[in-house]
Parts: C-alpha cells; structure tokens; sequence
C-alpha cells in the first residue's frame, strides 16, 4: 500500500513538472476601454512605430513639411508622450506609410535609429541608414548602413533587434540580386538578409537568410530565451507568399519554416507583412491572407521558441484588410491588432486571443478614412496603439492606450 501512495506521488510530481511556463497560468488578462494619448507633434506626420525594451515604449514617426521629412521620436511617460526629439531630417528621407522607419533602446540605453533614404533617382532604390546615440537622442552618430553591396536596389523594412553580446541586430528586404545584369529569370531576388553591430556600433556580420521573399511585406522580430525569431512573408515556387520563420541559433540563422500552409498564390505583393511576439518559449505569429479570396487574418501560438506552430486561429470577423500587430500577454493569450472593413469604414481593432481559440470581443481602436499599418506595443499593464488617419487630405498620427486588467 505505502508504496502505491508513493507511486501517486510520483506521478502527480511528474504531471506538475510538465506543466508549461507560469505565464500561462497567471490571472487571466482582459483588455479595457480604449483612452486616446494626445499625439506630441502638430502639422503633418505619418508612419508611426512603436518598440518596447523592458517597460520602455518608444513612438517614432515622420513630420512632413516643405518637401522635407523629419523623424522624431518620444517616449512613453506616466503623463503621456515625452517631449519630441530630432533624429534626421533631409529631402531625400522616404516616406512610405507601409515601410517605417523605427527608433529602439537597447539593453545598455544606447538608442538606435533606422530610416530610408532616396538613393539616386530610381524610387526604387533606397538605403537603409542605421544611427547611435549614446545620449538619449540629444546627438547621434553619422549614419551607416549594414548592406555594402554598392548596388541601387532596394534596400528596406527593417527591424531591429537586441543582438547576442549587448550589441545591435537588424534585418531587412534586399534587391541586391535584381541589380544583377542579366536580371533573375523568375522576376525574383528581393532576399531577406541580416546584420550584427557590437557595443561600440562596430559591425559584425552581414548575412544572406532567404534568396526570394515577397517584394514589400514587413518584416517583424522578437526575441525568445533561446534567441531572435523574424518572421517575414515568403515567395516560394508558382507565387505562393506564405508566411515563414527563422531562428538565430547559435549564431547561425535557421533554415525558414512554412507557419501555415495557406497556400496563397498571388502574382505581386500584398504589402501586408507579418508581426511575431515571444516571451521565453512562447510564440505567436499573426499574419493576413486572401487565399480563400477573402481577407482572413489568423494567429498561431508555439511554444517550443518558434520551431512548430499550432493549428492557426482566426482574429478578424469576416472582412479583414490586415496590416497585424501582436503582443504576448502575461496569461499566454495575445492582444492582437489589424485593419477591418466595417459598414465600408475601415477600422483599427484589438482583441485578445487565447490558446485554445478563445476570443474577446473585438474592440474598435479608430474609424477613419485611411486608417492603416497600426502598431501594437505592450508598457506596463497597458498596450499602446499608434496609427494613421487622414483628416482634409492630410495624414495625422494618433496614439491611444488600453489598460491590462488581471481577473
């Protein structure tokens, strides 16, 4: 007898070890009503970003006026935005509501700044210029870029991310090869390549991931206890634009791995990229389709880092245009944001998806004329929404929060 009590024991010892991570068993997390954050800038101002590092949120955006684009940033305060302050400023800054540019502190306090600068008179070439500032965005550095390919080709959506070491990671869509003479064949050769910057912004490494990807889909990053993950929409054999992953291991990026097998075949991009969000081993991709010829938005958890996705979960309630951001909750469900068609206004909306298919009701961000490419962030106990309107031909960014209520 003593010994079958003993072997009870045993197992339920055992059954509490396989348990999954404690995030997913802290109180359940709901969203509350939405509470619009004065926007710190006037006049004309497009394509917010939001990133976060610890409790830090930063809001970068671009400032339009007289043929000349300025990127400002500001960060998250118990009273609302901090007071703006100056990145770059030129003619030649690109000004694309799709492809951002994007402000990010790292570990150490270093920020880092990208954007996208005209490069000669085809609009399709651009650089990708990366900054320092050591000093809180008083000053930064001269720019830099990670390419040295010397080609004009496009070069752009990139995402930053801490590297291994305290140093800077960044990834980014990269037309090298259709500078090529003969051209691809295929019509190919955007390609998603990677570089690594130490401390001092020295860089380390500049390395190819994905020969062929979608044109003009962003990237997206987050950063796992075993490393980074980027998701990105991939081109595959007969223009299926399915959405993959790939992991920094060890140095090495992974082979990329299909998230779903949507099977979207389309001959052109939809500019409408993926977001990932990770804490430790937990992962949740969002991305958008029209495989079945209408737009879907779903999500799909992991829980191994990124290596195998669950079966996908829908976000939207019928008529989805995109454009998905995601953030991972501390119960182990995730907020999620995207752009619908509702009564033929397209709106900015947030809900919560569980695991197990569990959804809250759909919460509506904005309702404007030409709301799109939201961006999502999680400060503490609040998520940060940013996005675009249009008011008299004119584009303003606007900033809202959404407290996290434990239940």
């Amino acid at each position: 007898m003593e010994n079958r009590f003993i072997s009870l024991f045993l197992l339920l010892l055992a059954a509490a070890g396989c348990r999954g991570p404690a995030t997913r068993q802290a109180a359940r997390i709901s969203l509350g009503s939405v509470e619009p954050i004065p926007f710190p800038a006037t006049g004309s101002s497009t394509s917010p970003q939001l990133t976060t590092s610890g409790d830090r949120v930063i809001l970068s955006w671009l400032e339009l006026a007289d043929f000349r684009a300025t990127l400002k940033f500001a960060e998250r305060t118990t009273s609302g935005w901090s007071e703006p302050r100056l990145v770059s400023a030129g003619q030649d800054i690109v000004a694309n509501a799709a492809d951002v540019p994007s402000v990010r502190a790292l570990a150490d306090g270093t920020l880092v700044a990208h954007w996208l600068q005209e490069d000669g008179p085809d609009p399709e070439s651009y650089l990708l210029p990366l900054s320092w500032s050591k000093d809180g965005g008083r000053t930064w550095s001269r720019p830099t870029t990670p390419h040295h390919d010397g080609t004009h080709t496009q070069h752009g959506f990139g995402s930053l991310f801490q590297a291994p070491g305290g140093g800077l990671g960044v990834v980014w869509l990269d037309g090298r090869a259709t500078g090529a003479n003969p051209p691809p064949a295929d019509g190919g050769g955007i390609g998603l390549w990677a570089a690594t910057f130490d401390r001092d912004a020295r860089q380390t490494s500049e390395t190819a991931i994905d020969a062929r990807t979608c044109e003009c889909c962003q990237t997206s990053v987050a950063e796992t206890s075993e490393g980074v993950i980027v998701a990105y929409r991939d081109r595959r054999a007969e223009e299926i634009r399915d959405i993959h992953v790939t992991r920094l291991v060890d140095g090495r990026w992974t082979a990329p791995a299909l998230v779903a097998n949507d099977g979207w075949k389309i001959d052109g991009c939809p500019v409408n990229g993926p977001a990932v969000a990770a804490t430790g081993q937990d992962v949740a991709v969002a991305w958008f389709t029209g495989a079945t010829g209408e737009g879907r938005a779903f999500v799909a958890f992991s829980r191994d880092g990124g290596r195998t996705f669950d079966r996908p979960i829908g976000i939207d309630d019928g008529s989805a245009t995109g454009h998905v951001d995601a953030e991972l909750l501390a119960d182990g469900s995730v907020a999620v944001s995207w752009t619908e068609f509702v009564n033929e206004h397209p709106e900015v909306r947030l809900r919560r998806v569980a695991p197990d298919g569990a959804r809250s009701a759909a919460t509506t961000v904005g309702v404007t004329t030409g709301a799109f490419y939201p961006r999502l962030a999680q400060g503490r106990s609040e998520l940060i929404v940013a996005w675009t309107e249009t008011e008299n031909l004119y584009s303003r960014v606007r900033t809202a929060r959404v407290p996290l209520k434990s239940e």
